[in-house]
C-alpha cells in the first residue's frame, strides 16, 4: 500500500507520467472496475433520457433526470464524506455501490415488461445518486491511500479521464443497445458493471487507520468539516472556482441531449456517438494535460480550460452541423478533463488526512449542486428563449468568470506541508469534562516585535479554527503592553484533545513557529485551561 499524501510539491517536469498511479495493483483494479461502472452509467444515461422523451417527456422533464441523479448526491455527500472520515471507507463503499446495483437491477426489470413511467424513471434515478452520494466522498479520499504523494495529479487526471473514457464508450454503447434491444438492454449493461466495483473493493484489505481518541460522532464531525472549510482559505478558493465553473459548464449535459434531438434531429444511435466524441477528447487530455501543467501554474491551466470550453460550448449551440458539433464536443472533452483533473488535485493536496473525505464531499457538493442547479436553470431557459440562447448565455458566464477568479480566487503553485503532526504540548489530565472548554495563552512580546507578531498570529488563529476552535481572539494589555492574550473557545475535552492528538499539520506548527520567534527571549506562552463551571452546557 502507498503511503498517505502529506506535502505534495508543485508539478514540475520531473513529476511522475501520468500512468504512474496505474503501478499500484489496488489502484489499478479499482480503476479499471470503475471504468466498466462508467461505460455501464453513461449507457444507462442515454437510455433513461431517450426513454423519457418516448415516454412523452418534454425539454424540461428530460433535463430533470439530470437534477434526479445529482440532486441525492447534493444532499447526501456532505454526511457521507463525514462517514467517511469516521467509519470504514470501504465498508461505506461497497454499501453506496451495493444500492446501485439494487436499482440498476430494478430498473432493467421494470423496463422489460414496459412497467416505467416518468415518475418511475425519476425516482429509479435518483435511487443512483443516493449510492453515489454515499459513495464519492469515499472514493476520492482512498486515492490518496493507493498512490504514492506525488502522483496525486497524475491519479486525479486518470480519474478525470476514466469517467470521459467511459463517456466515449458508454454512450455509443448504450445508444447502440436502445436501439436495438430497448433500454432494458442498457439499464442491465449498467447493473453488470457494478460486479467488478464491487469484487475490488471486497478483495481489498485495506489498512487500519489510526484513531487515537477514537471515532467521531457523525453531527460532530460534520460541523468540524464544516469549520476547517470555512477556515481554510486555499481549499476555499479551489471550491468556489469549482463552483462557478459547474454553474455555467453544466448547461452542455443538461441540453445536448435537447441539442441531439432538435435542431441535429438525430436518433439516440447518433446521440451516443456525440457523446462518445467527450470521450475521445479525454483522451486527448491524457496525453496532453501533463505537458501543459509541467510548463505553468493551475491558475493558468485552468483558465485556459475555461475559455475554451466557453468557445466550443457556442459552437454546440450555433452549429447545425452533427459533424461541427462532434469536433466541438471532442475539444470540450479536453478542456473538462484539464480544468477538473487540475481542480481536483489541488483539493487534495492542501488537505491533511483527518478531514479529507469530509472536506473533499464539498468539493463534490460544488460539483454536484452545480448541475443539479444548472440542469433547472439551463432547462428552462432553453424553455424560455431557446437552445442556442441558453448555450450562449453559459458560455458568456464562463469568459465573465475568469477576471474574477483570477483577481480573488487564486490557485497556488505550491502545496502546504499538510503532515499530521502532535506540535501542541500535552493538555493536563481531565476527568470527564462536560461542557466548553476556554484556553487561554499569554505571549510576552517586544515593542519592536508587536506589529509582526499581531501578523503571525492571524495564521495561528486559522489553524486554531482548522482544528476545532469555535471562537478565537488575540488582544494586548493595555496597563503591560507587552503582554498579549489568546483567547479560544472548544466545543468539549475531547474536541480539544484531538486538537493536540489528532488534527494539528506541520503547516500550523510552522505557523505557530513564526510566532514564537517573535517573543521575549527566553519565555514562551503561559497555558490555561478553563472548564465550563456550570457541568453540561444546555
Amino acid at each position: 500500500m502507498a503511503t498517505d499524501p502529506t506535502d505534495l510539491p508543485a508539478p514540475s517536469p520531473t513529476e511522475p507520467p501520468a500512468w504512474a498511479p496505474l503501478h499500484h495493483a489496488t489502484f489499478r483494479a479499482l480503476w479499471i472496475a470503475q471504468f466498466a461502472g462508467n461505460i455501464g452509467t453513461w449507457a444507462q444515461l442515454v437510455a433513461a433520457q431517450w426513454l423519457m422523451g418516448d415516454l412523452g417527456g418534454n425539454d424540461f422533464s428530460i433535463s430533470l433526470l439530470q437534477t434526479a441523479a445529482t440532486l441525492p448526491v447534493f444532499l447526501l455527500v456532505v454526511p457521507a464524506g463525514a462517514l467517511g472520515d469516521i467509519v470504514d471507507r470501504r465498508r461505506l463503499l461497497l454499501i453506496g455501490q451495493s444500492l446501485m446495483a439494487v436499482a440498476s437491477f430494478a430498473l432493467a426489470a421494470l423496463a422489460l415488461v414496459d412497467a416505467v413511467s416518468p415518475a418511475l424513471l425519476l425516482g429509479l434515478t435518483a435511487t443512483l445518486g443516493i449510492g453515489q452520494g454515499l459513495s464519492i466522498p469515499s472514493f476520492q479520499a482512498v486515492q490518496s491511500e493507493l498512490v504514492d504523494h506525488a502522483e496525486i495529479p497524475a491519479a486525479a487526471l486518470l480519474n478525470g479521464a476514466n469517467a470521459n473514457l467511459g463517456r466515449a464508450i458508454g454512450p455509443a454503447l448504450g445508444g447502440l443497445l436502445t436501439a436495438a434491444q430497448g433500454p432494458e438492454a442498457a439499464f442491465a449493461l449498467n447493473a453488470v458493471s457494478f460486479v467488478g466495483v464491487l469484487a475490488v473493493l471486497t478483495a481489498w484489505r485495506r489498512e487500519p487507520q489510526p484513531h487515537p481518541l477514537g471515532a467521531e460522532r457523525l453531527l460532530g464531525a460534520v460541523r468540524a468539516g464544516a469549520r476547517y472549510i470555512r477556515n481554510d482559505p486555499l481549499f476555499g478558493s479551489v471550491l468556489a472556482r469549482s463552483a462557478l465553473f459547474m454553474l455555467f459548464a453544466s448547461a452542455l449535459w443538461a441540453l445536448l441531449p435537447v441539442v441531439a434531438r432538435g435542431p441535429l434531429q438525430l436518433g439516440v444511435s447518433g446521440y451516443g456517438a456525440l457523446l462518445g466524441g467527450l470521450g475521445v477528447g479525454a483522451v486527448l487530455g491524457l496525453l496532453v494535460v501533463p505537458t501543459i501543467r509541467a510548463r505553468g501554474s493551475p491558475g493558468v491551466l485552468v483558465t485556459a480550460g475555461t475559455l475554451v470550453y466557453a468557445a466550443a460550448l457556442v459552437v454546440v449551440g450555433l452549429a447545425g452541423s452533427a459533424v461541427l458539433v462532434a469536433l466541438a464536443l471532442v475539444v470540450i472533452g479536453l478542456a473538462w478533463v484539464a480544468v477538473l483533473s487540475t481542480l481536483n488535485a489541488a483539493a487534495q493536496v492542501v488537505l491533511p488526512a483527518w478531514p479529507r473525505a469530509r472536506a473533499l464531499a464539498y468539493f463534490q457538493l460544488t460539483f454536484m449542486g452545480g448541475q443539479a442547479v444548472g440542469g433547472v436553470l439551463w432547462g428552462a431557459l432553453a424553455e424560455a428563449w431557446g437552445t442556442a440562447t441558453a448555450l450562449g448565455i453559459a458560455s458568456a458566464g464562463l469568459v465573465a468568470m475568469v477576471p474574477v477568479a483570477r483577481r480573488w480566487l487564486v490557485l497556488h503553485a505550491s502545496a502546504p506541508d499538510v503532515r499530521t503532526v502532535e506540535h501542541l504540548p500535552q493538555p493536563p489530565a481531565v476527568p470527564s469534562p462536560a461542557g466548553p472548554v476556554l484556553v487561554t495563552l499569554e505571549w510576552r512580546v517586544p515593542a519592536e516585535s508587536a506589529v509582526g507578531f499581531v501578523d503571525a498570529m492571524s495564521a495561528v488563529g486559522r489553524a486554531r479554527r482548522r482544528t476545532g476552535a469555535r471562537l478565537w481572539g488575540l488582544f494586548r494589555d493595555t496597563e503591560d503592553p507587552e503582554c498579549f492574550v489568546e483567547v479560544f473557545t472548544v466545543a468539549n475535552w475531547m474536541e480539544h484533545m484531538r486538537q493536540h492528538l489528532e488534527r494539528g499539520t506541520a503547516m500550523d506548527r510552522d505557523a505557530e513557529a513564526v510566532a514564537r520567534r517573535l517573543v521575549l527571549p527566553g519565555t514562551a506562552p503561559r497555558v490555561r485551561h478553563l472548564l465550563w463551571a456550570y457541568g453540561r452546557k444546555r
